[in-house]
């Protein structure tokens, strides 16, 4: 049993999941064993040259109710990148995606290949280098409102991310002074599931986020605000 699904591509769809899985890059996430099985990450480089990012993984599933038996867990990912790329919250693009049974152990193989984020940066990493001094207040409310909006665009869609560190929030910043560019991208959608209300969604990232994030007191005021306003009620408890 194979489940693909592929952006357009110069290799044929019966040897897609093949080609990807036989790319192969350095490690920028070791394979780690859980879920049963491995699941790593490895940048690598298409035939055009554009840089990917490819999760591969053996034997790594999620069991729910509609999936009592297992799934691997990058096909629960690839639903999110598609859902939330509808609500306009900027995640990576799908380049590849596929799953398949070894014919000789009845195992998993499963591939999530994405492009790379060209330009954006962990956030953290953007603080360090100085971002928020070199680009100034302004436009750091920007870097703040852009985060808010697409959270609020991904909770209202009752998608919960269920993994949303800092290190998940990328940033771009592109131009210069006041009419600098700002996009904000989230990443690592592996847990992202939905829920039966926006607002379990909403609740359960935001607490998540404040505890996995160095924000200062005014910042996250800042950041709640924004959120608020783009989802359009308070949320307790923040």
């Amino acid at each position: 049993m194979a489940v693909p699904y592929a952006a357009q591509t110069e290799v044929a769809s019966q040897d897609r999941f093949d080609y990807f899985w036989n790319l192969r890059g350095e490690w920028v996430e070791e394979p780690n064993v859980r879920r049963g099985g491995e699941s790593g990450v490895q940048r690598v480089r298409g035939r055009d040259g554009q840089l990917l990012y490819t999760k591969r993984q053996t034997g790594h599933i999620y069991r729910s109710g509609l999936h009592p038996f297992g799934r691997p867990t990058v096909l629960r990912e690839r639903d999110a990148l598609i859902g939330l790329r509808l609500l306009d919250v900027r995640v990576p693009e799908i380049v590849f995606c596929g799953a398949q049974r070894d014919a000789e152990n009845n195992e998993w193989r499963a591939l999530l290949v994405t492009k790379s984020l060209d330009g954006f940066e962990e956030i953290k990493h953007w603080y360090a280098g100085g971002g928020r001094e070199r680009y100034g207040e302004g436009v750091h409310d920007r870097v703040l409102k852009d985060l808010a909006d697409n959270l609020a665009r991904m909770h209202k869609g009752r998608w919960q991310h269920s993994c949303i560190y800092i290190k998940h929030v990328f940033v771009r910043v592109t131009g210069e002074g006041e009419s600098a560019k700002v996009e904000i991208a989230l990443i690592d959608l592996e847990k992202c599931r939905k829920r039966m209300t926006a607002r379990q969604a909403a609740t359960h990232d935001l607490k998540q986020l404040r505890r996995h994030s160095s924000f200062s007191d005014t910042d996250w005021k800042k950041l709640v605000y924004f959120y608020e306003t783009a989802f359009g009620s308070a949320i307790k408890g923040l």
